[in-house]
């Protein structure tokens, strides 16, 4: 027999088996789920949002600042303000939000099984996260580096004197790996002690198990503006100078849905503009008026974007509303209003804008143009 007639017949002899196996049905069975979780091929995520009429957002609940639970049961923070950034943009209503608080170790698990739409909780970008962890890293919302908590008893002043010490950290963050890395390059001997969530790092920490705490600069702040009276205050706390590392921090959804990831990350860009803007809380309704096109287009007023054509609202088809970042400044706020509630010199973290001042002001937040 000819071997391209060998080959054909044996083709379509494979192509009848995947056949009577159901592997070409179209029904929405098994072969439809993973396009569920994907977001894409089911949808996208956008979509399942905007009909479920909530956004589930994966958070943090144990760092003051960025995402913790208050005495009355809410969350507060500058992740959890970034939740309803989202919300207020996707939904039109920022109070649309169900909070899922995550240990950094279930955070990633419960992103790829589609639990949460959007991961906003003190996560690093990284290259093996990106590349490994079926994750696609959005916009920066806050530049952070790793540092060291010690007791202010101590007799550390820097992390060389810690050789022969342990470091209590949380399990599945990059401070461990830093920790890992930094003191291995700097040969300071020492014993890492992992926990997956704070409260058991903390009694540790105070019963003295470990000498220092190492985490984000800002984590650490968070934590220790608010130590309690009973164990000494702030005052019995030190966090060391030394920056162990970059840590750039921002909202994560799942690869492969870049409809979402789109809306997702110019939510978030939409707070940077609207401060460069000069567009707050306080103004936005007067400035949606403006006769600055550029203002108008990004509120979603109308305007005149050819001569003799009826003004109308700019839409740059990101399938949301063309008012989206109206109505975050208006029920959220700008970048720096976010940040000042929660992390400025006002707040108990006291923390300057630094790198994370627009780059009109020497930091580094700076949104790609709304036209």
């Amino acid at each position: 027999m000819n071997r391209k007639l060998t080959w054909g017949l044996g083709l379509v002899f494979v192509l009848l088996a995947f056949a009577a196996a159901g592997c070409f049905h179209g029904d929405e069975g098994e072969a439809q789920q993973t396009g569920t979780e994907g977001g894409q091929q089911g949808g996208s995520i956008l979509d399942e949002v905007t009909n479920r009429g909530t956004l589930n957002c994966g958070v943090n609940e144990a760092v003051p600042g960025f995402g913790f639970v208050t005495e009355a049961g809410d969350f507060e923070g500058f992740d959890i303000d970034y939740c309803r950034v989202v919300a207020a943009a996707v939904l039109g209503d920022a109070e649309a939000v169900e909070f899922r608080p995550l240990t950094a170790e279930q955070r990633f698990t419960a992103l790829q099984a589609g639990e949460i739409d959007v991961l906003i909780r003190n996560t690093t970008w990284t290259a093996s996260r990106d590349g490994g962890e079926g994750a696609t890293h959005l916009t920066t919302t806050f530049y952070d580096s790793g540092g060291m908590m010690v007791r202010a008893d101590s007799p550390y002043e820097s992390i060389d004197d810690m050789d022969g010490t342990t470091i209590c950290v949380l399990s599945g963050t990059t401070n461990e790996q830093v920790l890992a890395s930094v003191f291995g390059a700097l040969g300071i001997d020492h014993e890492p002690l992992t926990f997956e969530e704070i409260d058991p790092l903390r009694e540790a920490f105070v019963a003295e198990r470990c000498d220092g705490w190492t985490s984000d600069l800002s984590q650490l702040a968070g934590i220790r503006s608010q130590w309690p009276d009973t164990e000494g205050g702030p005052e019995a706390l030190r966090i060391l100078d030394d920056p162990l590392s970059k840590e750039p921090l921002g909202p994560v959804v799942r690869d492969g849905d870049s409809k979402w990831a789109d809306a997702v990350n110019w939510a978030i860009l939409a707070t940077i503009q609207a401060e460069e803007f000069e567009i707050t809380s306080d103004n936005v309704e007067e400035m949606a008026n403006s006769d600055d096109p550029e203002i108008r287009r990004f509120l979603g007023s109308p305007v005149e974007e050819e001569e003799g054509a009826a003004p109308a609202p700019f839409d740059p088809e990101l399938g949301l509303p063309v008012d989206f970042a109206l109505q975050i400044v208006t029920q959220v706020g700008n970048y720096g209003e976010i940040y000042e509630r929660h992390l400025g010199p006002e707040s108990p973290l006291e923390l300057e804008r630094e790198l994370n001042a627009l780059w009109t002001d020497g930091g580094l937040h700076y949104s790609p143009p709304y036209r």
